[in-house]
């Protein structure tokens, strides 16, 4: 049996409005299921920080921006501070004054000694010999003369009684004499032979430390040569190596202040005592001698000291260290040209370093225009702007 027309609208309304109810059911659900952004998150996007504005770059033919300085002449004065040691103002080389062969050695060195006191001995045997010798000469000779005295002293008697002659007198009275001075030249030789025999035993004769030993027990040494070196007691110099340009003109003052270097507390005063007339050639220096007004305790021997000079203050070009640069090898600065706006590389002689300052002895004249910032970038004939001068 077939349906009517009107059932079959009908079927197809309901399926079509079933449809459309389950698509909404399902849309709803979605919508459900879906997270929704809460006050937080909302929050967390509107905190992100916004990005970094860069400024614009300047013009590529804009001139840059430098610091400059009017070379002038000003007085400098120079402060030189050297190192140096505390010396002996006098030292001496302690010797034998025999030959021999060392027996012992008495001290060390660093050692004190006395004047008195003995540093080492040699051998005696060939010096006893000679003193023994020397003393047999002597009784020798004394016997003689007791036996010329007594001819003497008869023939003397005789005479008087008129039982000998004038001859035979004179001979005994020359015998006597002769025998005489053979005593005395005896008695010297013996003194000689024990002043020689004392001279085994070696002593200074001054009082001082001992800086060098040159010679050992045992060892056969020849009469003068070195064994010791004694710094004597006494004055003391700071003795310092200068180099020869600074001798060309003389300190400020007649002294030069002397310092500890362990201690700077510790200070003193000296004198120019001795300048060497010939370089030294291990140091390519000048060897000059300061002369201590007053020896503080702790300024013993070999002790390290800073001696600083004041020199007599002269004309010179002194700029800004931060002007200098390198240019083909040698220092330079950059020098403005005021007419053109542009800058040139210029060589410099360097007299010394002065602190955060460089003194010139050549390249720069007084009135030229230095610079002193933003030299990092500059090349020869660049055009530049100066935003401000130092001094002003």
């Amino acid at each position: 049996m077939t349906p009517s027309p009107i059932l079959r609208g009908l079927h197809r309304s309901a399926v079509t409005a079933a449809l459309l109810l389950a698509g909404q059911i399902l849309a709803g659900q979605a919508r459900a299921d879906a997270p929704t952004p809460t006050a937080k998150d909302t929050t967390k996007d509107d905190a992100r920080p916004a990005a970094p504005e860069t400024k614009p770059a300047p013009p590529p033919g804009a001139p840059a921006q430098v610091r400059v300085v009017t070379a002038a002449l000003a007085p400098v004065s120079a402060e030189v501070v050297l190192t140096g040691d505390i010396q002996a103002k006098f030292s001496s080389n302690i010797a034998f004054r025999v030959s021999g062969k060392i027996q012992e050695r008495l001290v060390e060195v660093g050692e004190h000694v006395t004047a008195d006191q003995v540093l080492a001995r040699l051998e005696p045997q060939e010096q006893q010999v000679n003193v023994d010798t020397a003393q047999a000469a002597l009784a020798s000779a004394e016997a003689l003369l007791t036996q010329a005295k007594v001819s003497f002293e008869r023939q003397q008697s005789l005479m008087r009684s008129g039982y000998t002659t004038r001859t035979a007198y004179d001979q005994a009275e020359q015998t006597l004499r002769t025998t005489q001075a053979s005593v005395e030249s005896a008695k010297a030789a013996l003194g000689n032979a024990r002043e020689q025999f004392s001279y085994t035993e070696l002593k200074t004769g001054v009082a001082g430390m001992i800086t060098a030993r040159n010679a050992e027990a045992g060892q056969v040494v020849q009469s003068g040569q070195t064994v010791f070196t004694l710094a004597q007691d006494g004055p003391r110099d700071a003795v310092f190596i200068v180099s020869e340009t600074l001798l060309a003109e003389p300190p400020e003052g007649k002294t030069i202040d002397i310092i500890l270097l362990s201690d700077p507390r510790i200070r003193t005063t000296g004198t120019v005592r001795e300048i060497s007339p010939a370089v030294d050639p291990s140091s390519g220096g000048v060897r000059v001698k300061i002369g201590l007004s007053k020896v503080p305790p702790e300024m013993s021997l070999g002790s390290t000291v800073a001696g600083l000079g004041r020199f007599r203050a002269r004309q010179a070009v002194s700029l800004p260290w931060s002007a200098l640069f390198r240019w083909q090898d040698r220092p330079a600065v950059w020098v403005l040209d005021p007419g053109s706006g542009t800058v040139a590389p210029k060589t410099v002689t360097i007299d010394r370093y002065a602190g955060s300052a460089i003194v010139l002895s050549d390249g720069i004249e007084p009135g030229e225009r230095v610079v002193t910032a933003g030299i990092q970038l500059l090349r020869p004939g660049q055009t530049v702007a100066v935003v401000g001068e130092d001094g002003r």
